[in-house]
């Protein structure tokens, strides 16, 4: 395990389950909308017999995801020493990079996915039920993937504690329970203010999650800068506090945090918050031809 990891206790049980199960609530939830549309497409075109191939995609992105969280997580909490600490820092970059890009492709294709995945639907119908369980598949794994590398970066900082996978599945729990009652219309969220808060919260995570990888491969020797703090107030913060056991057990953030750390958190906050934050330019639609 990480040293970086294992030098503090893990943060309270119900801070590791809200934030997990947060991060479980909406990547779950944008999941369960991507099958709801799937589904409905599937019954309002009376093809209730390629039903089998949608599940059966969803079923193995799943597989797929439980399988690279563990390979990656197991993985990085076997190693000991500096190769822990760099298989952690890399593991951490690698989830803040795919987190980002997919928050930041949510923020633009929100608008349009529903129209995207109907005439995708409609296509690897004509083309056969490879092509539906293909389709489901990927629309599917791409939400579960960047669901198992934030929990990978997230989990990090819990001293091997399996609470954040249990505020996960809880979160997911709820998703699917929302899902499936937006589905029969009992009751109706306005999507767009939910991800847009949630995508927010998300990027808060990442930059604590990029700060802790460049920490532990500072510590790995791999940057530079390691014991260049840029600020130290450990002697007015208290870990076991409730401001503590948030920031830590949720932002991963620390109350000595190096240069570095502190600059590259910053950095991608301010960037990355502004793009996702600004609004969303309409398609533009080609003007019609002016006849001469």
């Amino acid at each position: 395990m990480s040293a970086l990891a294992a030098s503090s206790e893990a943060p309270s049980i119900a801070t590791q389950l809200f934030g997990s199960g947060l991060i479980g609530l909406r990547e779950g939830l944008e999941a369960g909308i991507v099958v709801m549309i799937l589904v409905a497409f599937l019954v309002k075109a009376q093809r209730r017999d390629a039903l089998r191939w949608v599940w059966l995609g969803v079923g193995t992105a799943v597989a797929m995801v439980a399988a690279t969280f563990g390979i990656i997580y197991f993985g990085t909490t076997t190693l000991t020493g500096l190769a822990a600490e760099v298989a952690a820092g890399l593991a951490s970059l690698a989830a803040v990079v795919i987190v980002t890009a997919m928050v930041l492709w949510m923020r633009k294709a929100s608008r349009s996915i529903s129209g995207d995945l109907r005439s995708g639907m409609e296509k690897a119908l004509l083309a056969g039920p490879a092509a539906v369980l293909t389709l489901s598949f990927f629309a599917v794994g791409r939400e579960g993937l960047e669901t198992a590398l934030l929990m990978v970066g997230y989990a990090e900082n819990t001293a091997g504690s399996a609470w954040p996978l249990v505020g996960l599945l809880l979160g997911i729990g709820v998703a699917a329970g929302l899902t499936v009652l937006m589905y029969l219309g009992a009751i109706r969220i306005d999507m767009a203010r939910f991800f847009k808060y949630t995508g927010a919260f998300l990027i808060v995570v990442a930059a604590g999650i990029l700060a802790y990888g460049l920490r532990a491969l500072q510590i790995g020797g791999v940057l530079p800068g390691g014991s260049n703090l840029a600020f130290d107030v450990s002697a007015h913060y208290d870990a076991g506090s409730w401001y503590g056991t948030v920031l830590a057990g949720i932002f991963n953030l620390r109350p000595d945090p190096t240069v570095l750390q502190a600059v590259a958190w910053v950095s991608y906050l301010v960037v990355v918050l502004y793009v996702f934050l600004r609004p969303v330019a309409p398609a533009r639609t080609p003007e019609p031809a002016v006849a001469v």
